[in-house]
């Protein structure tokens, strides 16, 4: 039984990091640098990277982007 709780809180611990700050964002623009300088700015303003997920392009680019500190 201990090493069942000593397990869990290695787990816990180890996933902590990772979901102590996760935002997702989105910006729309005509062209993909557009959109991927609008997710930058949004990355800059709150001092984190990103990992563009998702662009779409249908008359015009819709992006979405991970933020990770």
């Amino acid at each position: 039984m201990k090493t069942i709780k000593t397990f869990a809180a290695v787990v816990a611990l180890t996933v902590l990091p990772f979901a102590t700050f996760a935002q997702s964002i989105t910006a729309t623009a005509s062209t993909l640098d557009g959109a991927e300088a609008q997710i930058a700015a949004q990355a800059h303003e709150a001092g984190a990277s990103y990992k563009v997920t998702e662009a779409n392009f249908n008359n015009g680019v819709h992006m979405t982007a991970e933020l990770t500190k």
